[in-house]
């Protein structure tokens, strides 16, 4: 999968100091560098689904005590 992020200095109107911040955020909106670092080692199927798993319940958790603090 193929991702091409490019930045055109007219998008920017010639702000140099822009193109760079534009570019950099395009590629984390693509997320870029979170896949690479994905992909950086091989992970087990059964490890990552454990760890979703556990990274899924520890976020209905603090979503559970946000909702009973604000009550």
């Amino acid at each position: 999968m193929a991702i091409n992020v490019e930045v055109t200095l007219r998008e920017v109107r010639g702000n140099q100091n822009r193109l760079i911040k534009k570019f950099i955020k395009k590629c984390k909106k693509e997320r870029i560098i979170e896949d690479y670092l994905k992909k950086r080692y091989y992970e087990k199927p059964s490890s990552r689904k454990r760890r979703e798993k556990l990274r899924k319940r520890e976020n209905a958790r603090k979503a559970e005590m946000e909702r009973n603090v604000k009550h």
